[in-house]
């Protein structure tokens, strides 16, 4: 809840920036046709519910309508604080459905020791399900810049291709667009925006320390983090340069032409 006095989050220098360039990536990538219905992943972090905040804020001066629901994974584990997530969506007046499984059970049945990856697919699947039975067409996660970049390096260094994360793209085995309206805006302005709000505590998960300490994301989020204060305007350079393929200078056969007859010059 926003204290007496205290600068209304939703006015600050930040989080008018972060709506103008969500606004942006919407239109550049048309993720929100007119008369949409979004089902909005929150996870109980500072990047999906300023996703929520700017939605909401978007969503009341939008020039086209659409409709905004928020679904949330509650993965059973303790301390996990499902309760403060509900009650901070109630004081929003947001509409929230939950879903989710007892990881806890899951992973001991399956004896696993490092569960993050499957439990990213059964959440994300779940997700998917309710979309579908909430008649959403879009599914919205709140990954930004820094993650698309992080997942670029991890993508290259893996041998998985040029590639990252997508900022609207058709889900493979469902009729549900996912889409990133956060794609253009760094770590750095959520952390400053969310600042200005009172958010629960909440989305805790036993194995983030292992994550922090090992895992490949954090690692590549620590190293853009080391480029970016090496180079200037890094996210920028690096955002442009995902915006921007040179098929001709890169190694796919299926985008290279080896003859050497000249162009064809149109109207010639």
């Amino acid at each position: 809840m926003q204290k007496k006095n205290a600068v209304d989050p939703v006015r600050t220098r930040a989080f008018r920036r972060i709506c103008r360039l969500a606004g942006q990536a919407i239109a550049d990538f048309r993720m929100i046709p007119a008369g949409s219905r979004l089902l909005v992943g929150i996870s109980g972090g500072k990047d999906s519910l300023t996703l929520a905040h700017v939605l909401m804020e978007l969503h009341r001066r939008a020039p086209v309508p659409f409709e905004v629901e928020f679904a949330f994974f509650n993965p059973g584990f303790p301390d996990f604080g499902a309760e403060e997530l509900r009650r901070y969506a109630a004081e929003q007046q947001w509409l929230l459905h939950e879903t989710g499984l007892n990881m806890p059970s899951i992973l001991a049945e399956k004896g696993m020791a490092t569960p993050c990856v499957m439990c990213a697919r059964l959440r994300r699947g779940l997700l998917y399900k309710m979309a579908m039975e909430r008649k959403c067409s879009r599914l919205v996660l709140g990954q930004h810049l820094d993650d698309a970049i992080a997942s670029f390096f991890i993508s290259v260094t893996r041998g998985q291709g040029l590639t990252t994360m997508g900022p609207n793209v058709r889900a493979k085995s469902v009729p549900v667009r996912v889409i990133r309206p956060l794609i253009y805006v760094p770590e750095s302005l959520i952390v400053e925006a969310a600042a200005a709000f009172s958010y629960p505590v909440c989305g805790n998960c036993p194995f983030r320390q292992q994550l922090e300490e090992s895992g490949d994301r954090a690692y590549f989020r620590r190293l853009t983090g080391e480029l970016a204060q090496r180079m200037p305007h890094f996210h920028q350079q690096m955002l442009h340069s995902l915006q921007r393929v040179e098929t001709d200078y890169l190694l796919d056969h299926r985008f290279l032409s080896f003859d050497d007859r000249p162009a064809v010059e149109e109207n010639a």
